[in-house]
C-alpha cells in the first residue's frame, strides 16, 4: 500500500511515524461485500464445501446411507472366507481346532435358551422382519432400498447353498449328515436384521448386531454348527451389507 510522506523530523525525535493505509484502497476489498451479506462474495453463490452440497435423507435430515463395511473389511472378509474354507476342505489344524471347541462348548447352556436363539435364524422368523422393514421403506418413498434389501436376501440362498455341497461338512451332533458349512441360519439372520436395521433406523444397527450374535452363539452351544460354520457366514455376508451404499448411489433421483 502507499504511504503518507514522512513527517518532518526534529533533531530531537529521529522517529519517523508509521505508513498509514490509503481509505480508498481498503473500501475496495470489501466491496464485494455490499449488498450481498456475505464477506469476499458478491454473486450470492451457496459456499462450496461438503456441507453445503450435503443432499437431505430420511425425514430431510442431512446424510443418507448408514455405515456400511469399508472396502477394507470387505477384502479383509474375503480372504478370512478362503482361508475357512481351505482348512475346512483340507481338514487343517484350525478345522481340528474348532472341533474340539464345539464339543467343549455344546450343551453348556440350556437347551431351551439354545433353542430359542438358534430359532432367530429361521426363515419363519427373520423374514417377516425384513419384510415389515421393506414395506415401511416403500411406504416412506425409498423404493430402490426396499428393493435392493429383497434382492441381497434372495442372494443368500445362492451364496451358501454351494458352499454347503462342495465342502459337505458334518455337523457336530450328525456326522452322518453334510451340508453344514457355513451356517444358512447365521447368514439369515445377519442379512435380514441389518438390512431391516438400515432400511428403519441406523439407532437399530446395534440391535441387528446383538440379533446376530445370539444366533451364531445359540447355534454353536446347541450344537447345530462349527464355530468355523458361524464365522464362514459373517465372512460372507459381510460384503453384502454394502449394498445400502449401492442403492444410494443408483437409486438417487436425477437432478
Amino acid at each position: 500500500m502507499r504511504e503518507t510522506p514522512r513527517s518532518q523530523e526534529t533533531a530531537g525525535d529521529t522517529r519517523a511515524e508509521p505508513p498509514q493505509p490509503r481509505l480508498d484502497r481498503a473500501l475496495a476489498h470489501t466491496a464485494g461485500a455490499s449488498g450481498s451479506g456475505t464477506p469476499h462474495r458478491s454473486d450470492g453463490r451457496p459456499p462450496h464445501t461438503p456441507r453445503g452440497e450435503r443432499q437431505p435423507g430420511q425425514g430431510g435430515l442431512p446424510g443418507t446411507t448408514p455405515p456400511v463395511p469399508g472396502r477394507p473389511a470387505v477384502f479383509s472378509a474375503l480372504v478370512a472366507l478362503a482361508l475357512v474354507t481351505w482348512q475346512v476342505l483340507v481338514d487343517g489344524p484350525a478345522a481340528r481346532l474348532d472341533e474340539r471347541l464345539s464339543r467343549a462348548l455344546v450343551d453348556t447352556v440350556p437347551r431351551g435358551l439354545s433353542e430359542l436363539g438358534s430359532a432367530l435364524g429361521d426363515l419363519a422368523v427373520a423374514l417377516p422382519v425384513l419384510a415389515c422393514a421393506m414395506a415401511y421403506a416403500w411406504w416412506r418413498g425409498h423404493r430402490a432400498q426396499a428393493l435392493s434389501a429383497g434382492l441381497v436376501m434372495a442372494l443368500v440362498p445362492a451364496l451358501v447353498v454351494p458352499l454347503k455341497e462342495w465342502t459337505a461338512r458334518p455337523g457336530p451332533l450328525e456326522p452322518w449328515a453334510a451340508g453344514y458349512y457355513p451356517s444358512g441360519h447365521t447368514a439369515t439372520a445377519m442379512v435380514a436384521y441389518f438390512g431391516a436395521a438400515f432400511l428403519v433406523s441406523n439407532r437399530l444397527i446395534p440391535v441387528a448386531a446383538v440379533l446376530t450374535a445370539l444366533t451364531g452363539t445359540a447355534l454353536i452351544l446347541r450344537g447345530y454348527h462349527w464355530p468355523l460354520d458361524v464365522i464362514a457366514s459373517l465372512a460372507l455376508c459381510l460384503p453384502l451389507l454394502r449394498w445400502p451404499a449401492v442403492a444410494e448411489r443408483y437409486g438417487r433421483p436425477p437432478g
